[in-house]
């Protein structure tokens, strides 16, 4: 399995990777808003015989200070390969992605049992402001040192609310 930058003829296959993971094709309406807003800063694919088996997108934050914030969503993974590690693969590899375009912090909503492996944790999202903030399920990560220990107000692109 590699994990790689997506590609528009990808676009199938992670439409097809989402709605079997999610059960449904909400997420993958998600993406498909996300990209026509422009608000996607990369998306990573888990490929392997040229079939694509995973896939995680970051979207960009519009915070209240320059500083570059990135929202993690959706991660999926085609259920028959998921708990084989392909998940964890591409949260790695978009942290670090996330890390390379400039990212001072990424925030998920997402499993309190599943993102904390990576090391996001609620507190980490204590000083934010957000339409999602107070949930356990709101964390975040810093990828800059001191990211989020002043108060920070972000929000997240129209598509999530749409």
């Amino acid at each position: 399995m590699a994990v790689r930058y997506a590609r528009a003829e990808d676009r199938p296959a992670i439409a097809e990777v989402n709605e079997l993971a999610f059960g449904q094709p909400d997420e993958a309406r998600l993406i498909e808003r996300l990209r026509a807003g422009g608000d996607v800063l990369f998306e990573l694919v888990a490929a392997e015989d040229g079939r694509v088996d995973g896939h995680i997108l970051f979207s960009r934050l519009f915070a209240d200070r320059a500083d570059l914030f990135a929202a993690l969503a959706p991660l999926a993974v085609r259920p028959a390969l998921q708990r084989a590690g392909i998940g964890a693969a591409l949260v790695r590899a978009g942290l670090e992605s996330a890390r390379e375009f400039g990212a001072h912090g990424v925030l998920v909503l997402g499993h309190p049992g599943y993102y904390p492996r990576f090391g996001f944790a609620p507190e980490t999202a204590a000083q934010v402001t957000s339409a999602y903030a107070g949930s356990p399920a709101f964390m975040a990560i810093a990828l800059q040192a001191g990211a989020f220990d002043a108060p920070l107000s972000v929000a997240y692109p129209d598509a999530f609310s749409a």
